[in-house]
């Protein structure tokens, strides 16, 4: 792709990333090889906005050389759970307290979302039984609302690999009441990236590979062909709430999360663990799990409440 071509040949077959190049950060570009090529916009929010029509700074920068960020901060981030029906079936299975059938929505913090390389801050005063959930995310392009599944495809701009972290022992809590939002919101607990990948690129997002790995070990393993719901089916659906350019929609996890294991506890989360999710066409997102004393080098403040034994009020 040469600078000579216009917007609209800029806004297929591209992969975009937020990133800072030594003391500027927050840069928006795209990658080309292993060059992250500058565009004058101030974030892929905005270039959505804009519908893309975006020139080039004139800069180019090595990736190896750039920090990539979360690519995207979104308006709104819409939550689907369970569209993967073996997800519920492998919790039934090791009897979960609760099931986890398709229709459930929620909104995400966005205050949470993390990128690429970013630590998980583990908060043992809140929880003792973290666990991760690969998802695939959809992105809005064009903003809208009240369309059907035929017309989702004209709002969808493209897609980027989701690790939606959850403090299992406040997701039960919650789920007395039928709805669960606190125990994925935590900060550091929305892992997004590692770039957003259009649309155009991907193809048919109904035929992905999805695998989650933790320290190497494989955790997670299944194709995005097994959603009980389509993707144009899940962004219509949620269209009554109105988009905005750049908001994000999930598409639910599918089978092999921790709580699921017939030993949850030895599978769980932990300082020092490192969690690779990665989906085919998309990329791997990776982030390390650390504590809090090693994430900002002070004692972990106490919890107001939690249910994690002996933490709390």
């Amino acid at each position: 792709m040469s600078g000579a071509e216009g917007p609209e040949d800029a806004e297929d077959l591209m992969k975009l990333v937020t990133f800072d190049d030594g003391p500027e950060a927050g840069l928006v570009g795209r990658l080309d090889g292993d060059t992250v090529v500058g565009l004058d916009v101030p974030t892929t929010q905005e270039y959505f906005a804009r519908a893309g029509r975006v020139a080039e700074t004139g800069r180019t920068h090595a990736l190896a050389d750039v920090r990539l960020r979360a690519p995207i901060v979104p308006k709104k981030f819409f939550h689907t759970a369970g569209n993967f029906r073996e997800h519920h079936e492998d919790l039934a299975r090791v009897d979960w307290s609760h099931p986890v059938n398709k229709g459930i929505v929620f909104f995400q913090n966005v205050d949470a979302v993390i990128g690429p390389e970013d630590d998980i801050v583990y908060p043992a005063n809140l929880t003792r039984e973290l666990d991760y959930e690969l998802e695939l995310a959809v992105v809005i392009g064009t903003p809208g609302k009240f369309f059907t599944a035929e017309q989702a495809a004209e709002h969808i701009a493209g897609y980027l690999v989701f690790n939606d972290i959850t403090a299992r022992d406040i997701q039960r809590k919650e789920m007395e009441s039928g709805v669960f939002s606190f125990s994925k919101a935590i900060d550091t607990f929305c892992p997004i990236g590692p770039w957003i990948v259009t649309a155009d690129e991907v193809g048919d997002p109904h035929d992905l590979d999805m695998e989650l790995r933790v320290n190497g070990d494989v955790r997670q393993k299944s194709n995005t062909s097994r959603m009980s719901v389509s993707i144009p089916q899940l962004v219509a659906y949620h269209s009554p709430q109105t988009y905005s350019a750049g908001d994000i929609i999930t598409t639910g996890t599918i089978a092999g999360v921790a709580a699921s294991t017939a030993d949850p506890f030895t599978n769980y989360l932990k300082p020092g663990d490192v969690v690779e999710a990665e989906i085919e066409k998309l990329g791997v997102l990776r982030n390390r799990v650390v504590s809090w004393q090693d994430a900002y080098g002070t004692p972990e403040p106490p919890a107001g409440w939690s249910p994690a034994p002996g933490a709390g009020a």
